[in-house]
C-alpha cells in the first residue's frame, strides 16, 4: 500500500481566494445533506455543524449538523443512506466495515466511503478535585460517564479498563450532560475522546477546581499492545487552562465518509472544498489544524469515494489500487 505525495500539497492546504464553485453537471445532487456529528460539546457535534455551513455558503446545498450517538452510529446512518456524510473515528469504522459493529453486529458495512481526514481523537477524564480522583487507578468502583453509547468514547474507555484491570460503574452521557453530572456530584468523573481542545473539558476547567488525566506511561504501553489500531499522542502542555505539563495518552484518527452513492461529482466538491480552506476550518475548531491532505495515508483500510480519489490524484496524491472505491 502506497501514498505518494508533492509539493503540490503545501499549495492544497491553503486558504482559497474565492469561493468552491460545483460543476455544471448538478443534476444528481440532492437538494440538501445531512452530516452524522454526535454530542453537543463534543468536537464532532463543532466541527459538523460548522462543514454544514461551510458546504452550504460555497457550494449552494443545504447542509446540516445532526446530533447523533457518535462514530459507531454514523457509520450506520452513512451505510443506510439516512445521512449523507458521517464524522467517524477509524476504530469503529473498521468494525462496521468488517460485521463487527455494537450497533449492527454481523452486517458489513460495505457503501462507506472515506472522503478526507479530520484529525486525531485523544482519550481524556475529568474530574472535581474534591474528589480526589486523578487517575485512571482511582476509577475502580466509581461512578464514570464515558459519553454517548455508540461513541468512540463508549467503545473504547470499557475496553481501557478491562485492560488496565479497573472496574468502574459505567454510564453514558453525551458530554454537555455528563460535565454537568460531574459539577453536580451524581457522577464521579467523565471519561470522553475528542479533538483537542474538548469543549466541555474547557468550559468545566475554567469555572471549576478539576483533574484532567490520562494514563501512565506503563498503562499506555498495555493498551497498545492489546489495541494496535491506536496511536500514542501526548496532549499538549496549556491546552487546558491550569495545566502547565503534557499528558499522555492513545488516539484515533478521524475520517469524513460517505455512502458510495453519493454523486462523484459532489464528494469531489466536498473534498476539495474542506483540503483548501484550512484557515477557514480551523476557524471552525482548531482540532482541524490536522484536516490537512498529507495526512490522507492515516487511512489504511477504507476504499475512498471516487470523486475522492480524483481530487487527492490532481493534487498529487496516488491513492493505492486496494483504497480505491
Amino acid at each position: 500500500m502506497r501514498f505518494t505525495t508533492f509539493a503540490a500539497i503545501a499549495a492544497a492546504s491553503m486558504l482559497v481566494a474565492a469561493p468552491a464553485f460545483a460543476q455544471d453537471d448538478r443534476a444528481d445532487w440532492p437538494s440538501s445533506l445531512t452530516i452524522g456529528t454526535a454530542s453537543q460539546g463534543g468536537t464532532y457535534f463543532i466541527y459538523g455543524t460548522g462543514l454544514g455551513g461551510l458546504i452550504t455558503e460555497e457550494l449552494g446545498i443545504n447542509a446540516s449538523g445532526e446530533v447523533t450517538g457518535g462514530p459507531v452510529q454514523n457509520a450506520t446512518l452513512v451505510e443506510t443512506g439516512d445521512h449523507q456524510i458521517g464524522l467517524v473515528t477509524m476504530g469503529p469504522a473498521y468494525d462496521a466495515w468488517t460485521g463487527q459493529s455494537e450497533l449492527a453486529p454481523g452486517v458489513e458495512h460495505k457503501n462507506l466511503r472515506a472522503l478526507f481526514p479530520m484529525y486525531q481523537t485523544p482519550f481524556q477524564a475529568v474530574a472535581l478535585t474534591s474528589s480526589g480522583i486523578d487517575s485512571v487507578d482511582d476509577l475502580d468502583g466509581k461512578r464514570v460517564a464515558v459519553g454517548p453509547a455508540g461513541g468512540t468514547s463508549a467503545t473504547y474507555w470499557p475496553r481501557f479498563f478491562e485492560i488496565l484491570g479497573v472496574s468502574p460503574d459505567v454510564s453514558y452521557a453525551g458530554a454537555n450532560d455528563a460535565v454537568g453530572q460531574v459539577k453536580d456530584g451524581l457522577i464521579d468523573t467523565f471519561a470522553f475522546s475528542a479533538g483537542l481542545p474538548i469543549a466541555a473539558f474547557a468550559q468545566i476547567a475554567a469555572e471549576n477546581d478539576v483533574n484532567i488525566f490520562a494514563f501512565t506511561e506503563e498503562q499506555r504501553g498495555q493498551i497498545l499492545e492489546a489495541r494496535p489500531e491506536l496511536a500514542a499522542f501526548d496532549i499538549p502542555a496549556g491546552t487546558y487552562e491550569g495545566f502547565e505539563d503534557p499528558q499522555l495518552t492513545v488516539a484515533l484518527w478521524n475520517f469524513a465518509v460517505a455512502n458510495q452513492d453519493m454523486p462523484e461529482s459532489l464528494a469531489y466538491e466536498i473534498t476539495k472544498l474542506v483540503m483548501e480552506n484550512t484557515e477557514s476550518m480551523v476557524q471552525i475548531h482548531s482540532a482541524a489544524r490536522e484536516t490537512l491532505p498529507e495526512n490522507v495515508d492515516k487511512n489504511t483500510f477504507l476504499p475512498f469515494h471516487p470523486g475522492a480519489v480524483r481530487y487527492f490524484e490532481e493534487i498529487g496524491i496516488e491513492i493505492p489500487e486496494d483504497l480505491r472505491g
